[in-house]
Formats: C-alpha cells, structure tokens, sequence
C-alpha cells in the first residue's frame, strides 16, 4: 500500500533484512530488561539509516515520507522500542532540515551532515510536566542573554533521554510570545536525567524524565523565527510523527498477525488430530485481524497521498492516522491473545509484547482522546487547535 520506487522496495528490503540480522535478536532482551536498543541503533547508523529525511545535498537519503514510513514499519515488526526511537530521531532530524532550508549559513547543514553519517541521534523534548501531554503549549522559559539563551523547563517522557546527542526542546517564546524550538546538545551544562523509565511497554526507549535549569546555550541554534516554531511543530513534525506512530502500530499488528498465524499452523490438539488453525473460530480470529490491520495501513495510504499534495483535508488525516492505527493495533493484538491463548499469555509468544507496545499510541501526545477533541472541533466548525 506504500506504492514505492523500485529504488525505495530495494531501500526498504534492506532495511527489512537488516532488521532481521541485527534488530529482532536484541527485542526480547531490551523488552524484558528495559535496556535501550544501542546495538540497533548503531546498526542503523552504521547503514546509513540516519539519514533517511536529510536531503541530498546534505548526505542523507533524501527518502520521501512514504519510503521512511515504510522502513519504520518494518523496525516495528522486530522490535518497538527501536522503532520508537528511530521515529523521534527522524523527528528531530526533520527540524534540523527545516532550519537549514531556513538558514543556510546557520549551524543545521553541518549537523545534517553528522546525522547522514550516522553520528548525530537526535530527539524530541517537547512534553512537560507542567503541561504534561499539551505539547503545543510549553510552561517552560527561555531568556535571551547576549548571544546565548538560558532554559529553564521540567520535561516529561524525552525519548531516548540520556543516549541521544541533540534534543529538539520547546519553550515559551524568548519574549514571551509564541514557542520556539532550541537544540540542547549532550555536552551541553544545566540539564540533567530526573528519573528512569519503567514502562509497560516500549520498554527499551528510555523516555526519561528532563530538566533544564539554567541550561546555556548559543541562540543560533533556535530553529524557526523567534515565537513561531509552531509552524514547524505542525507542519514538519507531526505529520512524521502521527504517521511515524501510525505505522509502528501497524507493524506491532503485523507481527501479530505472523505470530498468530505460526502458532495456529504449527500447535496441535494430539487427541482430535487437529491443527488449532482447523477451529473456524481461530481462523475467524486470524481473519478479522487481517482485516483490521489493512484497513489501517489504508488509512495510512491515504494520509500520504494527502501529505504529497495537500488539500483542506490533510490535516484531519494526519491527526486520524494516528489514532486509527493505534485502535487497530490494540484491537489487532487483543485478538491475537486470544487466539494463541495461555501460549501468549505465559510469554511462550512474543504476542504479548506487541500487546504491551502497541498501547503507548494511544497516550503517547497528542493522545487519542486529545486528536478526537481536535477532529470533532473541526467537524463542528471550531479551531482545531483554539
């Protein structure tokens, strides 16, 4: 349904391959230890992967949103966590190369070059504990002092925390208008780790807590014109965010559908000579689970086609895909334990995994429930995000 180039089904086959080799053996482990996914990560960075959305010029691959969909989706097939991490790192690269367009003479091209070469993993940090999962509106400041800016924010749930090199932060505008966008690097003073994350699922993505206390850096690395980030915000991340978590549900669903359909065709009830997969209510099961998933991945489809020539609809689309997919996913997976019975439910199956994962769309922000609002405003004739 992705309708790529022959170019992009030989990216995306690799990436497949890649995931298979080096990704899926690490999942069980980073899901039961909760240890974040370096040795996936350096796979793809080693591959070039990091570059997926920098263009060109810049070294990356210059992929279109489709094809890096795609190759996302087939990191969530082998492993959540990598997916979810590998999404925010698309995520923050994708404002890098918005301001680079921007500003050319800035510092983003030369930091596009380290992330096509694998050397720069990158991240969001918008979400705050003052305003929890309303992205959209920091609590966190920001004070211009000469050619440096102080940060000073209490941040929830940054994935990757600790293990990436840049960190795409929110603020409330340097003046006092609007948010802007400022990159925290690693090496930089005034922000700390506050807390360790033990999720139910994407246990692997360490979304720890973030705070910046006095955290200086240059002003030259704000992305956007002072106070308007929310242009970039909505306009070049969420659309690979939303569809970036759309996908890794489908994939989470994918799986399923692969797990449930081996363990039906290969588990047998000795005393009626049957395999489970001769019980039409299995086979039901297994059916309405297909069903389900493609109907999201068409959703997702059409979400791209609309992002590659906009129309008034677009922005619903985007919002929708998310929570479409995550809907599927979760209603995908809870067939699938029931279909493969006490196998997944004693973790005989790594079913309950995709299980577990696939919840985090629904909360991750904007949660489902927050994208409803936004839909139904917009269906009534408010402003989506008044």
């Amino acid at each position: 349904m992705y309708r790529l180039t022959v170019e992009e089904q030989l990216l995306v086959a690799r990436a497949a391959a890649l995931a298979d080799e080096k990704i899926a053996p690490h999942a069980v482990r980073v899901d039961r230890e909760g240890v974040f996914p370096s040795a996936s990560l350096q796979a793809l960075a080693e591959a070039g992967l990091f570059g997926l959305l920098v263009p060109v010029e810049h070294g990356g691959q210059g992929l279109r949103l489709r094809a890096a969909m795609a190759v996302l989706e087939e990191l969530g097939q082998r492993c959540g966590s990598t997916a979810m991490v590998f999404l925010m790192h698309l995520c923050g690269s994708s404002c890098y190369v918005a301001e680079a367009a921007r500003n050319p003479a800035g510092p983003f091209p030369a930091l596009l070059r380290e992330v096509a070469a694998g050397r720069h993993l990158s991240t969001l940090a918008w979400s705050e504990k003052g305003s929890r999962s309303h992205f959209w509106a920091p609590v966190g400041t920001a004070r211009a002092e000469g050619d440096t800016v102080v940060l000073d924010a209490v941040k929830s749930w940054v994935t990757t925390a600790g293990h990436a090199d840049g960190y795409v932060a929110t603020s409330t505008g340097a003046g006092g208008e609007g948010i802007d966008l400022y990159l925290v690097k690693a090496g930089d003073p005034g922000w700390t780790i506050t807390g360790g994350w033990d999720g139910v699922g994407l246990r692997g993505n360490a979304s720890n807590p973030m705070t910046l206390a006095g955290c200086r850096i240059p002003a030259e690395r704000r992305m956007g014109p002072a106070g308007g980030a929310l242009e970039i915000m909505l306009g070049v991340v969420l659309p690979v965010f939303q569809l970036g978590c759309a996908v890794i549900a489908t994939g989470l669903a994918e799986a399923s559908i692969r797990l449930t359909t081996g363990h039906l065709t290969s588990s047998r009830l000795q005393h009626l000579d049957w395999a489970l997969s001769d019980l039409p209510v299995l086979r039901a099961r297994l059916a309405q689970m297909r069903i389900i998933t493609d109907r999201a991945r068409a959703h997702i489809s059409v979400t791209l086609d609309s992002v590659e020539e906009p129309t008034e609809a677009t922005t619903l689309l985007v919002l929708e895909s998310k929570a479409s997919a995550a809907d599927a996913a979760r209603e995908t997976t809870e067939l699938a334990m029931l279909a493969c019975g006490g196998a997944a439910f004693s973790r005989h199956l790594e079913v309950e995994r995709c299980f577990r994962d696939c919840r985090a769309m629904s909360v991750m922000a904007p949660t489902s429930d927050a994208i409803r609002e936004f839909v139904g405003r917009a269906l009534v004739g408010l402003p989506v995000f008044g």
